[in-house]
């Protein structure tokens, strides 16, 4: 009867951890699956951090083409934002991943009629609770140009020198998106699950041999 019993739990204990295999397997081709669905409209071509006495600078570039729909907004004069965020995290081996440092960059493209030109405006918080004022604008001639800029990140503090150590190891978490979600109310209900509104990119990179130099 003891063997029996102990036959029992053995396939019990080993049926149980090939159901947890399969759904450890089955999460990570949903999670491959759904990277690749937030990537495939926009590509980034490039992506770095440099570290300085002043901190660290995020460098990235990326590629996309507006939707028809999105492209007809902004020419009627809707305003159409663009939100990047780094995240740094240090790897903890007895525990999930530790987030040391969290940054946005907030980007609002308009087209002014009255001149026929387009304004950016960027800050670190989000523009439609700080206002115009307290961001950065610079205008531009053509619908290309400004989509170029906002396409181009340069030089962007994300963190103090004195928030990272030289002894751990970090990664950086990078995304880049469309947010829809400034949209007027009455965009954002057409808006929402509709893929000429979906624009996004996701990466991780190891920031370990940066911050040992």
């Amino acid at each position: 009867m003891g063997a029996v019993m102990m036959a029992f739990i053995t396939r019990c204990c080993t049926k149980a951890r090939l159901d947890r295999l399969r759904w450890w397997m089955v999460m990570a081709v949903l999670a491959l699956v759904s990277l690749t669905a937030r990537a495939e409209n926009a590509e980034l071509t490039s992506l770095r951090v440099e570290r300085s006495e002043e901190g660290l600078f995020l460098t990235a570039r990326i590629r996309f083409d507006l939707s028809p729909v999105v492209e007809d907004a902004l020419r009627k004069g809707i305003p159409i934002h663009f939100v990047a965020d780094a995240d740094i995290l240090r790897e903890r081996w007895y525990w999930y991943d530790r987030e040391v440092v969290s940054a946005q960059r907030y980007m609002r493209v308009a087209y002014q009629p009255l001149t026929r030109r387009w304004r950016l405006n960027t800050s670190s918080e989000p523009i439609a609770n700080v206002g115009l004022g307290m961001s950065l604008g610079q205008n531009y001639d053509s619908l290309e140009e400004v989509i170029g800029a906002v396409q181009r990140i340069a030089r962007w503090k994300i963190a103090n020198a004195s928030d990272v150590e030289s002894d751990g190891r970090y990664m950086l978490r990078f995304r880049y998106r469309l947010d829809a979600s400034q949209l007027p109310r009455t965009l954002q209900i057409g808006s929402v699950g509709h893929s000429d509104w979906v624009m996004s990119v996701e990466r991780r990179i190891d920031l370990t041999p940066e911050l040992a130099r």
